[in-house]
């Protein structure tokens, strides 16, 4: 019997010092308004660090390599379906980040971990609260 594939995520950490590299989502119908980390789905076929690789360049025009990303934490959580969502911390980076696509994202910043804002996806807010890892979450399932 084949069972349906649970939609899978990845959302990668870049720091500088103690502050996080948080984007918020527009145009997207899906938390618009809300920062999150950068990241995105992984296509067929594909790794988490090959998704991460991939939708850093994408979102925000940063290179990395795999040997420079370590897997933190997962979350099990309810959304629209039942999701697995990754997130992989990034050692170091090729170029600064930028908005590279305007038409899903409105605003990058640098926040420090001790003063996120207000507005930010719940299971992104409970995934930096986490700490280095690994660990994993579940939400939204109460």
């Amino acid at each position: 019997m084949r069972h349906a594939g649970i939609p899978a995520g990845v959302h990668v950490l870049l720091e500088r010092g103690d502050q996080v590299l948080l984007m918020r989502r527009a145009g997207t119908g899906f938390f618009d308004g809300l920062y999150s980390l950068p990241g995105g789905h992984v296509e067929e076929g594909e790794s988490l660090r090959a998704t991460a690789i991939r939708e850093m360049a994408e979102e925000v025009g940063v290179v990395l390599i795999e040997a420079d990303l370590t897997v933190v934490g997962a979350v099990h959580r309810r959304s629209d379906t039942n999701r697995i969502d990754f997130f992989l911390a990034a050692r170091s980076w090729q170029g600064e980040p930028r908005i590279a696509e305007p038409d899903k994202c409105d605003a990058l910043a640098w926040f420090s971990r001790g003063a996120l804002p207000d507005t930010i996806v719940p299971y992104i807010r409970d995934a930096l609260a986490a700490g280095p890892g690994p660990w994993i979450q579940e939400s939204g399932w109460l």
